[in-house]
């Protein structure tokens, strides 16, 4: 039996939005207010989103329950075994003091605080966005960087406001990609338009995370080097995306910063060295942070062996995001599964789509073509060239997976969560809420995007979820088809700091469990904020000359 989504059930779309954004406040006021564990705060949220699509929704409660199982295997694969074997590098990293001699390493660039947070977390943290996606890079730069002496707090919401501008392009350009491919735009002027709206954050964002960290004052010093980093990050992002494709985008930008960040640091140090490794104002807020020491300096071989194992893992990264080794290894073992009484059974209808469309369920076991299966080998490899014995590395994955089995439980009971609204169509509700705004809607159709990552954990779910009605609603307003489009990416990447899947992949990475909500407090208000102005600069190009130059009819 079909069973087609209801949109407004109560004939009040205030009432049905109200409703359908029960299940997010839920989960959102639990972790941010009261101060609930995270895997507690999910799971509430999940029974509420339950209540609400079985109950105001009338969705069939065996088919309610099939859409939270199928989210959930999805938190286990991909995101969760991303995020059990970066840890599990990091473990043997840090168990054998090769993860001490890489910090030494990068303490030996820059002793500056504010500079190794652009190196590692802007643009290290991109390269991994662009190779990986999936939650990569916040796992590898907070680990980084919590390895470095900064407190959890910094190493956690830091890491999420760097992940913010690459996202777009993430995953060697899968969100553009799917968009273009579910929604009928066309890939290049899509992406295209993306990459005319995109650099002006990657310009402000390291601004915007120096000052998050130090203050004002603090990042005015160092103001050449983040110009460097942004710019250098900016230029190949916009000329990537507007002449070549989605795919390199951020791994071509991220090199680039990268190298030009380290070039410029060898002939210009700021007069004043920014040693504190907490959050300004925040000292006390984010744990203990250790104390700085001066960076020993380390033979040759002692430095090649400690970023063996990080280079290792770059290698593997960048080769499993290459589409045909994924259809390599997908041909190999990639069986697929239709959850049977979901597959097909749910219905997207008017107006979110111009002709009734059934929701496909299929869950793909691609295990190895899986990028936390990458990760894996890098860590073994890894071990190896670190001299562990083969039963210790059995050991530390075991270690490993205790240590992080409440993370695990908490991504697959919010991706149970996000799937399930999906299927509802209570997220559908959100976005038709923001739909009809009117003039407005170049603002609230970007804050759309930001909502859409926030509930999913992933731009792409997002361009998904959003993307068809974004085409139609901008076609209904006159509005650019391709602008609008493009906002509901770009303004998808500010949610994704917010998003929990995003948060306990950071609490993970730098052990400091239940303390989501702190994080989640933290991070809120950057979120929000720049959200609002990529909606500002989207409503510009939407109405005001010169930037309706910008656009792609």
């Amino acid at each position: 039996m079909i069973w087609q989504q209801i949109y407004d059930p109560f004939g009040n779309m205030v009432i049905s939005t109200l409703l359908a954004a029960v299940p997010v406040a839920v989960m959102l006021i639990c972790l941010g207010f009261l101060h609930i564990k995270a895997h507690i705060a999910a799971g509430l949220g999940l029974l509420s989103a339950l209540a609400i699509a079985v109950l105001a929704y009338g969705m069939p409660a065996e088919m309610a329950g099939k859409a939270a199982i199928f989210g959930g295997f999805t938190g286990l694969l991909p995101i969760g075994w991303i995020v059990l074997n970066i840890i599990f590098l990091q473990q043997l990293a840090e168990q054998n003091g090769s993860f001490k001699v890489l910090q030494d390493s990068l303490s030996g660039i820059t002793s500056d605080r504010r500079l190794q947070l652009l190196l590692i977390a802007f643009c290290f943290g991109a390269f991994f966005e662009g190779a990986a996606g999936f939650g990569t890079p916040v796992a590898v730069t907070a680990g980084i960087l919590i390895g470095l002496g900064f407190s959890p707090l910094a190493a956690s919401g830091l890491s999420l406001i760097a992940n913010t501008a690459p996202v777009a392009f993430g995953a060697l350009g899968t969100p553009v990609i799917t968009l273009a491919k579910v929604h009928g735009y066309d890939l290049m002027e899509v992406t295209a338009m993306i990459g005319r709206q995109l650099p002006f954050f990657s310009l402000l964002v390291p601004f915007w995370l120096i000052w998050a960290f130090a203050g004002r004052k603090a990042m005015m010093e160092i103001w050449p080097a983040i110009l460097v980093t942004g710019l250098s990050f900016a230029i190949p992002q916009y000329l990537v995306s507007n002449f070549i494709g989605p795919e390199l985008v951020d791994i071509i930008a991220a090199i680039v910063s990268m190298v030009a960040l380290i070039l410029f640091l060898r002939v210009w140090q700021p007069k004043k060295i920014w040693r504190s490794p907490s959050l300004k104002g925040h000292e006390t807020d984010g744990g203990e942070a250790k104390e700085e020491v001066a960076p020993v300096v380390h033979s040759r071989e002692a430095l090649i062996k400690a970023w063996t194992p990080w280079a290792i893992l770059t290698g593997f990264v960048f080769v499993w995001g290459l589409p045909p080794v994924k259809a390599f290894l997908n041909g190999i073992y990639a069986p697929k599964f239709e959850m049977t009484g979901l597959h097909n059974m749910v219905e997207k209808v008017a107006p979110v789509v111009a002709q009734p469309t059934k929701e496909a369920a299929i869950y793909t076991l691609n295990l190895l073509s899986a990028t936390g299966t990458g990760i894996l080998l890098a860590a073994v490899i890894g071990a190896l060239v670190m001299s562990y014995k083969p039963w210790e590395i059995v050991k530390t994955f075991g270690r490993t997976a205790w240590l992080v089995r409440y993370s695990l439980a908490t991504i697959v009971l919010m991706l149970g969560l996000g799937t399930l609204t999906r299927y509802s169509g209570t997220d559908t509700t959100l976005g038709l809420a923001f739909a009809n705004t009117g003039v407005f809607y170049p603002f609230f159709g970007t804050l759309m995007g930001w909502v859409g990552v926030a509930m999913t954990g992933s731009d792409t779910a997002s361009n998904v979820l959003f993307g068809g009605m974004q085409k139609v609603a901008a076609e209904q307003l006159g509005l650019s088809p391709n602008l609008m489009g493009a906002a509901n990416s770009s303004g998808g990447v500010m949610g994704k700091m917010i998003d929990a899947q995003s948060i306990v992949v950071a609490s993970t990475a730098t052990r400091w469990f239940n303390h989501e909500g702190d994080i989640l407090r933290y991070v809120f208000f950057h979120s929000i904020a720049l959200a609002c102005l990529v909606g500002g600069f989207v409503t510009l190009q939407a109405y005001v000359w010169p930037f309706t130059q910008m656009v792609i009819h």
